[in-house]
């Protein structure tokens, strides 16, 4: 029985062709900056953001800390929302390796900071405060998709007061095709962009950072020093240039599956979704049931769902239309 797994899309394992890129990936020493594969990869990921350079990291986590300590420096700080990767979800790095302070902000239904409540944060330049350096934003925020006309208020916002602005945009691609618009036209308003490789992209391992050369020079040297810097890293690489060239456009397709999805667990009275909130691969439900009997229950139907409540039901490359319906059905069944 084929295993359903709702958890995340980093669950995805790699295609067979994306396999056979990384096996026959060319391959060389990319701390020297030889790995041919590693290099492609990264001119192709700045290339489709509308930046100068970017750098290949071993995660999301990883191009946001080198972000974050590649724009701030000790005692200065970063806004960014309550529940943010950038804050909430990547063990505390920029505070505990670059003494680099978070003011955190709640974030609006829709996702967006409310713009007022930044400007009201930021700190005037007095030397009883950490001098406030940096914005950051996500797109998506829990699946939902931050609006242009925001997105470009908000880089009027950081403009007028001097600050560089970061995208956490571990699913950016989701948004662009949401929107049907081409990623520059998000990522073109940011001074850097971390873009995911391993979530809705498909690929087994990385993220990149995309910025001005000299950002990403800075990056490069923090890379290295909190241990980022691999070898024949290409054998990775090329899995992200195929996922680029063959796993963008196809995000369409998981966002359709959500909503399915969505449509098939609202009909169950206990189960209680925002229908609005479904914008791309994620389905946010409130269950009105012992989750745990339920957890169990569809685990015995080879559907895995993570526990707790409210629960995040999350669509990929994995997942297709028989998966939704078998994985509605066994919704049904336990209620």
């Amino acid at each position: 029985m084929k295993q359903i797994d709702l958890r995340s899309d980093t669950v995805t394992r790699p295609s067979r062709e994306m396999m056979e890129a990384m096996i026959t990936a060319q391959v060389g020493d990319d701390v020297y900056g030889e790995d041919p594969t590693v290099n492609r990869l990264e001119q192709t990921a700045a290339g489709l953001t509308g930046m100068e350079d970017a750098l290949f990291c071993a995660s999301g986590t990883q191009t946001n800390l080198v972000a974050l300590l590649s724009h701030c420096q000790r005692g200065e700080e970063y806004i960014v929302g309550q529940t943010a990767h950038t804050y909430k979800y990547e063990a505390g790095g920029g505070a505990v390796l670059g003494s680099i302070q978070p003011q955190p902000l709640d974030f609006e239904k829709d996702g967006t900071l409310d713009l007022a409540k930044v400007e009201q944060v930021i700190k005037p330049d007095d030397f009883h405060f950490a001098r406030t350096r940096l914005f950051c934003l996500e797109n998506t925020q829990a699946g939902k998709v931050l609006p242009m006309d925001y997105l470009k208020e908000a880089r009027s916002l950081a403009d007028r007061h001097g600050l560089r602005f970061h995208l956490d945009g571990a699913r950016v691609f989701n948004a662009a095709v949401k929107l049907g618009v081409d990623v520059t036209a998000i990522t073109s308003l940011f001074d850097s962009v971390s873009c995911c490789l391993s979530k809705g992209l498909g690929t087994p391992v990385g993220s990149v950072l995309c910025g001005s050369g000299a950002f990403i020079a800075r990056a490069r040297r923090w890379r290295k020093m909190v241990g980022g810097g691999m070898r024949q890293a290409g054998i990775l690489a090329a899995a992200g240039l195929y996922a680029l060239s063959h796993n963008i456009d196809r995000l369409a397709e998981d966002h359709a599956h959500a909503a399915r999805l969505a449509e098939g667990v609202s009909g169950i009275e206990a189960i209680h979704v925002d229908m609005d909130a479904v914008q791309t691969n994620m389905v946010h439900a409130r269950i009105d049931a012992d989750m745990t009997a339920l957890t169990q229950h569809l685990a015995g139907l080879g559907i895995c769902i993570s526990p707790g409540n409210s629960v995040r039901l999350v669509t990929h490359l994995d997942i297709d239309v028989e998966d939704i319906d078998r994985a509605v059905a066994g919704f049904r069944s336990f209620f």
